[in-house]
This record gives structure tokens, C-alpha cells and sequence, in this order.
């Protein structure tokens, strides 16, 4: 099915034979963890009568459709109500191929979990009018700074083979307390994470992870006190990843005693429920830059946003 009000058709696959369409998907829509409350009997068979319960080569189904073992059967998720995330996604660069935006924090990068329409992905679709916009890469949730969306799929697996075979120079800038330290300075830990867990871990092994540290320079202190109260001397500190383990430069300043400023998961995992939009985490994604596959002409591209504009906002 194609792509709805910037929402993908949700997969789901059987988990034996026998099953009647209409019994399954009940199952489903009602084991889910983020379920909107209106998602209800009445919903499903709306699904059913629009034609919108279908199977992998489009067949509608009917709710007495008895289903086989792993079957893939497609249906439009309602999703749940969501805290609106109150910054705007301001594009920076556009053209026939590529859009390049910057992505506040507390945005997610693609829907997963009770992150659906307040994402990246899904408020760029409906702003523009593109449902086949498609991120190249990923930032964390509540990591600040550049994305680069492909407009097309003709030229998806371009761009996205760039960042997959690391061919993309990326630069981010965090703040967090001054410390003195020779630079350049390379990183370099073995870095896990669990699935499910919230915090990632710096373990013994062959390191998987690299970071050059390539700057610190002090900064004035004043706009972040005024969102996060006293704090002691920051700095801004200029970070060039070459790998791209998940939480990887929040564990490397961690690790390095300088957690960044605004961080709820290191070193302290503060509970979701306290979570504030309005104190962010100071991690920006500030600088892309490769070759363009189509072109072969050089990119780069630079943040339009200054570093403390979300918290004075």
C-alpha cells in the first residue's frame, strides 16, 4: 500500500495457520503498547471496508479471511496521541534529489515505538506534500542538527550507501564542562548496547568505536543558565566521529568525565515521565560533507542553526 498522511503501511506476519484475518489483526491492534484509544472494532472494520487490509501483491482481505503460517498482511496504524514537539524542522538545502534539514532534539529520526508523527520523517512528508522522502542516515532523538533526506527512490540507495560505507565527513559540537585537553585528541572504546536498554556500555574488547576530539574553546555560560541554572565553566568542544556506534559521542565525553550538558541518560537516566522540551540536550550534528555519488561534485553542508537557539527560543 502506499504511503498515507506520511505514514508507512504497518507489517505484520502470522504466527500460525488458521487464523481469521479479522481475529488476527484484533490481536494485534489490541496487544499494542501504544494503542490510540479509538483504534477500536469499529476502526478495523473501516480498515476492511476501505480496502486497506491487504496482503503483500495488494489482495484486499476480508475480516474471514483464514490465514496461512507467515503471512505479511498490511494495514494502516492509528497512531497514538503524542506530545507535540514544539520546535520547528527548518530545511537548510533542497533540490531535485536531496533535502537537507535541521532536526531539533526530542524529534525522532523515522517512527518506531510511541514515536510516530512526531518525527523527522513524518512532519517533513506532510509539510512538503513528499510521502517518498526517506532519511539517509539517523540522528539520536534527542540529538540536534543536520539529516539528509533523499526525495526519490531512484536515488535512495545512492546516498544511503554513502553514510553506510562511511564516505560522509560528520562534525557535531557539544557543551559540557571546560576541562583543559591537548587536542586533537582520538577516542577510541568498545562500545555495546542492548537492545531495550537504555544506556549503552564501554566494555573490554577490540575497540568499535572512534571520536576525535578536535577542539575545546570556552564558552559563555550565561544563555545556558538561564534554562539550566548555575552551572560551573563550559565549553564547546568540536567532535569528528568515524564510526557511528549508537550513543558513541555521549559515551566518549562520558567516559572522558564531561558528560554533555543536558544529557538524561548519562551518567544519570532521569525517569521518561520528566522529561522537559525545554532543556535539551547540547549535542548539534553542525557539518556534513562528501562527494555527491550523482555528481561527483563536492558537498558540504553547515547547520543555519546557532547552538543555543532551541533553549532561547
Amino acid at each position: 500500500m502506499p504511503i498515507k498522511n506520511g505514514l508507512n503501511p504497518t507489517r505484520v506476519r502470522t504466527p500460525e495457520a488458521g487464523l481469521s484475518t479479522w481475529d488476527f489483526l484484533s490481536e494485534v491492534i489490541s496487544s499494542q503498547r501504544h494503542r490510540h484509544p479509538n483504534d477500536d472494532a469499529q476502526a478495523l472494520r473501516e480498515r476492511f471496508a476501505a480496502g486497506e487490509v491487504v496482503l503483500r501483491d495488494q489482495t484486499p482481505l476480508k475480516p474471514g479471511t483464514v490465514l496461512g503460517k507467515d503471512v505479511d498482511v498490511f494495514f494502516y496504524r492509528i497512531p497514538a496521541p503524542e506530545i507535540p514537539v514544539s520546535y520547528d524542522i527548518p530545511i537548510i538545502y533542497e533540490d531535485d534529489n536531496i533535502l537537507v534539514a535541521d532536526k531539533p532534539p526530542f524529534m525522532a529520526t523515522m517512527p518506531r515505538a510511541r514515536h510516530i508523527v512526531e518525527t523527522a520523517t513524518v512532519r517533513l512528508r506532510r509539510s512538503t506534500g513528499n510521502n517518498e522522502l526517506v532519511p539517509a542516515h539517523r540522528l539520536d532523538r534527542l540529538t540536534s542538527g543536520l539529516l539528509l533526506f533523499t526525495k526519490h527512490k531512484d536515488v535512495r540507495g545512492a546516498y544511503q550507501s554513502l553514510f553506510a560505507e562511511k564516505k560522509v565527513h560528520k562534525t557535531y559540537q557539544a557543551v559540557a564542562e571546560f576541562r583543559r585537553l591537548p587536542t586533537p585528541l582520538q577516542w577510541s572504546s568498545h562500545l555495546t548496547k542492548t537492545p531495550g536498554e537504555i544506556q549503552g556500555r564501554i566494555a573490554d574488547g577490540e575497540p568499535n568505536a572512534f571520536t576525535t576530539l578536535e577542539s575545546v574553546q570556552p564558552i559563555d555560560k550565561a544563555p545556558y543558565e538561564k534554562v539550566h541554572g548555575p552551572l560551573p565553566d563550559l565549553g564547546l568542544y568540536t567532535l569528528k566521529p568515524q564510526t557511528g556506534k549508537t550513543h558513541q559521542l555521549r559515551l566518549h565525553m562520558w567516559q572522558a568525565g564531561i558528560p554533555i550538558l543536558g544529557d538524561p541518560v548519562y551518567p544519570t537516566i532521569f525517569p521518561e515521565e520528566a522529561e522537559d522540551m525545554a532543556i535539551p540536550m547540547h549535542l548539534t550534528a553542525t557539518d556534513l560533507e562528501f562527494t555527491d555519488p550523482l555528481s561527483g561534485k563536492p558537498r558540504h553542508f553547515t547547520s543555519g542553526l546557532p547552538l543555543a537557539m532551541y533553549q532561547l527560543r
